[in-house]
C-alpha cells in the first residue's frame, strides 16, 4: 500500500511558493518543499487529489489556490520505510498572503524564482525537478 501525497507548484509574480518544513515532521523536517499533504480515505469520490491540494495549502499556509494543472508523479520510500505516491500540481496563487498557519508542519515560507531554485546548493535535486517540471508545463500552457 502507498501512502498518495499531493503538492502544489504555486506561482504568483514569477515566483515560486516555499515552506520551510517544520523540524517536528518526520519526512524531510526542516528542509524547503512545495505546499502539499497527503490524501485522506473518501470512499467513493472524485477530484480527491485537487480537493486535497487545495484543503492542505489552505491548511498548512493559509491561501487558496486555482488553475491546477498535473506536472509529474514519483514514488519514494520515507526513512521509516512508509511508500509514498508523489503528484506534483503547477497552481496559480489566487487569494490569500502565505504565512506559516500550520506551526506543525511548517516553520516559514519563501518565494523564490526559478533561477534562485535551480542554483540553490542545499535544496534536493527532485524539488529543482519538479519546478523545472512545472515550468515546462507552465510554458507550454503559455504558448496554446
Amino acid at each position: 500500500m502507498f501512502i498518495v501525497n499531493v503538492e502544489g507548484a504555486i506561482r504568483r509574480n514569477d515566483k515560486w511558493l516555499l515552506i520551510h518544513r517544520s523540524e517536528k515532521e518526520e519526512h524531510a523536517g526542516g528542509g524547503l518543499s512545495l505546499v502539499g499533504g497527503k490524501c485522506e480515505i473518501e470512499g467513493n469520490s472524485s477530484d480527491i487529489l485537487e480537493r486535497t491540494l487545495k484543503r492542505e495549502v489552505f491548511e498548512e499556509v493559509g491561501c487558496e489556490i486555482t488553475s491546477i494543472k498535473y506536472v509529474n508523479s514519483s514514488s519514494f520510500v520515507t526513512d521509516s520505510g512508509i511508500n509514498v505516491i508523489d503528484i506534483v500540481f503547477l497552481c496559480q496563487h489566487k487569494s490569500g498572503e502565505p504565512y506559516a498557519k500550520s506551526t506543525d508542519e511548517v516553520d516559514g515560507v519563501v518565494w523564490m524564482t526559478t533561477s534562485e531554485i535551480i542554483t540553490h546548493t542545499e535544496l534536493p535535486i527532485f524539488l529543482k525537478e519538479n519546478i523545472k517540471l512545472a515550468e515546462k508545463v507552465l510554458q507550454d500552457n503559455l504558448h496554446v
